[in-house]
């Protein structure tokens, strides 16, 4: 079977400090956007963007953070999911499976060239993938486009090549994979591990080189856009057209990004229109502040949610995690932190994916009188035997309105009061770091696959099991998961399997559903081709214009 799909197309402190003040002052407003003014009547379309962090390192081996965000603009990917969720292909122009869908041959475009002119070479996709799958690059998601290929566990133990990575040719690579995986090419469909010229970002230990991506350093780009200038003190990024760019012409003339970490005042700056775009903005007033339009978009497979640490007490016990599931009204949760949208209510995990709708997920319900009964009952006997309940990851004002909806159920419903919250988890290193019971984090997946959306939310071997919910482990789940995972795409049994053992899990009682992520736009009405797919990324970067 060849499957390929048409369309598409292809500082210091103190210097942050005193930028942030002015910001903030207003009279920074002034300077940012006259200069934005002016850069517009010189060049026409200028795409000016609010980003929320000084971010240090750029580098888009790393799969993550905020510069993630804008890893489209600038590096290609094999292929790349729409908005829609249709796959299309980018540097690679065909996947072609084996019967028992243990090998992949993939074919490149051989118009695909990087921003000098020289060629994209199969050498340089394997090189890339070995490179961000080396821990030493610490990319932050390298194994959910490469875990399953032959090889990758040997490199995470120190070896530098994929071992069941062969290029038998400059434009074929074929992968050999250590289980079938009948969509492992959807797993290619995004730029977790963008395409580089493994000559500049590798070095002769096989390991990525400092700052490679920079200008100054002579970097090339595989994207539709270069970076020209980037000035890490002041928080501040240029990109131009990459007129060697093997895809459609882009149509800005440049995209500054400009670091404002205050919500409040990039907020201000967007509806003034000194800047025209946010790389994530969640703020719980986005409708009203900035309009429908700005936070719109598809919903994709991510959700938010509140996780319960199974292995710290008092969530070690399950009738006090069902007593504070019950005791809290989830519609005023999603009212209380997304009034007018734009993601919608979650009661269940899945959402955006074959499966999703009519799961046989019971949502949990409000139930106050149950709560309080189950809670007597627990080993505890009552909210006065509690230890103190404490919350992490509420770094946003709409996550810590939901969490302080979620207290006052608690404190109005079961009597508990003694509740704290810390924003960052990976900020938090207090006395009782430890004690921490409830992460409010997000769970997704980058295919819309079902199975893999549970993979790596509540198989024992996930992240989120192993670390949010602490070490959870349900050998039925877990069993199901891992026989639905051999099933083809398009078998029903792989959806039915995913959706039971989503109930099974549901009975657990470890999780309070918040929200079903909408992948919104955060450009003003005038930003055209903004549209996001379900990796959090820009579809076409090449069709973003201004008016």
């Amino acid at each position: 079977m060849s499957r390929t799909s048409a369309g598409g197309g292809l500082g210091d402190v103190s210097r942050r400090t005193a930028l942030k003040f002015g910001l903030g002052a207003g009279a920074a407003v002034t300077v940012f956007g006259l200069s934005g003014r002016i850069v517009m009547a010189a060049d026409g379309q200028v795409l000016k963007v609010a980003n929320p962090a000084f971010n240090q390192d750029w580098s888009p081996l790393r799969g993550g953070g905020v510069p993630f965000r804008w890893n489209s603009a600038w590096w290609a990917s094999p292929m790349y999911f729409d908005g829609a969720g249709q796959i299309h292909p980018y540097v690679f122009t065909s996947w072609t499976p084996n019967a028992d869908a243990t090998e992949w041959t993939f074919a490149l475009d051989p118009k695909a060239t990087f921003s000098d002119g020289s060629k994209i070479t199969a050498a340089d996709v394997k090189g890339s993938w070995e490179l961000a799958a080396m821990p030493s690059t610490k990319s932050q998601r390298a194994d959910q486009v490469l875990a399953h290929v032959a090889g990758f566990d040997a490199v995470a133990g120190g070896a530098t090549e994929l071992a069941g990575v062969s290029t038998p040719d400059e434009g074929t690579v074929v992968v050999k994979l250590s289980a079938p995986d009948p969509i492992f090419f959807m797993r290619l469909a995004n730029h977790i591990v963008p395409i580089t010229k493994v000559s500049q970002s590798r070095g002769s230990d096989g390991a990525e080189v400092q700052d490679w991506y920079m200008p100054d350093n002579g970097a090339v780009y595989s994207g539709p856009f270069k970076l020209t200038s980037i000035d890490l003190d002041a928080g501040k990024l240029v990109f131009e057209p990459n007129e060697n760019f093997f895809g459609p012409k882009p149509k800005l003339a440049r995209i500054e990004i400009d670091s404002i970490e205050d919500n409040v005042t990039a907020t201000s700056l967007l509806q003034s229109g000194e800047y025209l775009a946010h790389t994530e903005l969640v703020t719980s007033t986005i409708v009203d502040d900035l309009g429908a339009e700005f936070a719109a978009g598809p919903q994709i497979p991510t959700s938010q949610h509140f996780w319960f640490n199974v292995a710290r007490a008092p969530m070690d016990d399950p009738k006090v995690r069902k007593a504070l599931i019950l005791a809290v009204d989830r519609e005023g949760l999603f009212k209380a932190s997304f009034p007018k949208g734009p993601h919608q209510k979650a009661d269940q995990i899945l959402n955006a994916v074959p499966g999703a709708e009519n799961s046989g997920f019971e949502p949990y319900p409000y139930d106050p009188t149950e709560a309080k009964k189950l809670l007597a009952e627990s080993s505890y006997g009552g909210p006065e035997r509690l230890p103190r309940l404490l919350f992490v990851g509420i770094s946003s004002p709409a996550n810590e309105a939901a969490a302080q909806y979620i207290a006052e159920q608690w404190r109005q419903n079961l009597g508990i009061t003694a509740v704290d919250m810390k924003p960052q988890q990976d900020q938090y290193a207090g006395p009782d770091q430890n004690a921490v019971q409830i992460f409010r984090d997000d769970v997704g997946t980058r295919v819309p696959d079902a199975v893999s959306y549970l993979a790596g939310s509540i198989a024992s071997t996930s992240g989120n099991a192993k670390n949010k919910i602490g070490g959870y482990k349900n050998d039925k789940v877990d069993a199901l998961l891992a026989e639905a995972a051999t099933k083809a795409a398009d078998d029903p049994e792989r959806v039915r399997m995913a959706q039971e053992a989503q109930k099974l899990f549901r009975d657990d009682f470890v999780f309070l559903p918040w929200y079903s992520q909408t992948m919104s736009r955060w450009a003003r009405a005038e930003v055209k081709g903004m549209e996001k797919n379900l990796d959090w990324q820009i579809v076409a970067p090449w069709d973003i214009s201004i008016g």
